[in-house]
């Protein structure tokens, strides 16, 4: 049999998907973004990203979660080249193969299951597209910044008070089209 099916059964064992969980578990992040942008409706936007980093000479442990996760991509860091970056950032492919991946192998057994159940319910009002409403997209940041409360020291750019009357600056209960 070929060097490549033997890997491919290799990627499909569940014992490859338990040590790629306990490998997520360590140089894994779940983030969400708060982004300031001149032409977002509502002034921010938020984007939902899953991230691995891995040094160069670990490419093929990035090149296992791309085929496991059947998306993502895999790049430089910036700013460091020595280190690698897989990263899955389209929603659709984050709740049909990240989120299961994490429910049954990786939050079980997780310090990061706290920021995995925000990150969810933040993908779950994203899907039904709750940011597109201003009281929506306030619910979001809101989650969003209760997520990695000890951040190794980071700090949010902007506070949420900030972000929060941005948002909500034009908007009144009597100005909204459904009301």
């Amino acid at each position: 049999m070929g060097g490549a099916n033997q890997q491919e059964r290799l990627y499909d064992s569940e014992e490859a998907r338990w040590f790629l969980a306990g490998f997520i578990e360590g140089e894994g992040s779940l983030t969400v973004s708060v982004k300031a942008h001149p032409t977002a409706k509502f002034g921010f936007y938020v984007d939902p990203e899953f991230f691995l980093y891995q040094h160069v000479s670990g490419q093929r442990l990035l090149e296992f979660a791309q085929y496991v996760f059947h998306t993502g991509r895999i790049f430089p860091k910036p700013g460091n080249p020595n280190v690698l970056t897989f990263a899955v950032t389209d929603r659709r492919s984050m709740t049909e193969q990240v989120v299961p991946f994490f429910e049954k192998y990786v939050v079980p057994f997780s310090c990061k299951a706290a920021t995995f159940e925000c990150f969810k319910e933040i993908l779950d009002k994203m899907n039904r597209k709750e940011h597109h409403d201003p009281q929506g997209l306030v619910q979001i940041v809101e989650i969003a910044y209760r997520m990695n409360p000890a951040s190794k020291g980071r700090e949010r750019l902007r506070p949420i008070e900030v972000v929060r009357d941005r948002i909500l600056r034009d908007y009144t209960q009597n100005t909204r089209k459904d009301g």
